[in-house]
């Protein structure tokens, strides 16, 4: 059972996992070296522990404590309570959803046990916007995509923001970081899987005509630049969303990211 401690300063030693949540270069610093991620709302709390992830400690207001009576009746941790300036004080913003939670991090599945027994995975390439990355998870859970593949640059899922915008979506699909963005591609064409690589340019294939076999994963390019040419040229099939002849004449020739990979999901699981 969980044991409860009232804290009123911001500066409180025991409060250091929750320490300025907007301070992103700060946070992937601490979050790696004390090898910690933090869940924030009820819901993506509950969901976090149902995943397995061990409780370090909570932080909440007051009146979060009895909506999650069953969660902290089941975790051996403590629990921070404060109030409102306190908690603003400690993540350096206003903490709508009243709770916090700071757990451990599980150790990331090697990309092959990823693999084993998927048929229909997302691989992302350099995406760096946290929110994006917490969308695309989002979506694939949502669409039944299997599991997920990271470059090594790509950014972090358990980051607070990405989990957030993910309501919890990150622990529900699994997901495998790359440790050689030049070659592990070749790991996904020896699992079998057809390389489709999204593209804006409207000479692709468009996505519904992609011949996909057993197996496909499906590439998507960070949000600037979209694929580098490596990937391109790895890739089996390029494949393209057509755009709206209209919007082509009048310059929109292209969705961002999370619109193209939900788009793209649908496309991919229905085949």
């Amino acid at each position: 059972m969980a044991s409860f401690l009232t804290v009123t300063s911001a500066t409180d030693p025991r409060l250091a996992d929750y320490t300025r949540l907007r301070d992103v270069n700060l946070r992937k610093s601490l979050e790696a070296e004390h090898g910690l991620f933090l869940a924030e709302g009820e819901k993506v709390i509950r969901r976090a522990i149902a995943a397995g992830h061990p409780v370090r400690s909570l932080l909440m207001a007051r009146r979060w404590t009895e909506p999650l009576t069953d969660v902290l009746d089941s975790v051996d941790a403590p629990v921070y309570v404060a109030d409102d300036a306190t908690l603003e004080g400690v993540t350096g913003f206003p903490v709508h959803r009243g709770a916090l939670a700071s757990l451990e991090r599980l150790p990331l599945p090697p990309l092959a046990a990823v693999l084993r027994d998927a048929r229909r995975v997302l691989v992302l390439e350099d995406l760096v916007d946290h929110a994006n990355v917490g969308s695309i998870f989002r979506c694939a859970a949502a669409l039944g995509v299997d599991a997920i593949v990271l470059s090594p640059r790509c950014a972090d899922p358990l980051y607070r923001r990405a989990v957030k915008v993910s309501m919890g979506a990150v622990f529900a699909i699994p997901y495998a970081r790359m440790t050689n963005w030049h070659d592990d591609l070749g790991e996904l064409r020896a699992a079998g899987f057809t390389l489709l690589a999204l593209t804006p340019d409207q000479a692709a294939t468009p996505m519904d005509k992609a011949a996909m076999g057993d197996r496909a994963a499906l590439l998507l390019g960070s949000e600037g630049d979209g694929l580098t040419s490596h990937w391109l040229d790895e890739a089996d099939e390029r494949v393209c969303i057509p755009m709206s002849p209209g919007a082509m004449s009048a310059g929109v020739d292209s969705l961002n990211v999370t619109a193209a990979a939900a788009i793209a999901c649908h496309a991919l699981l229905r085949r």
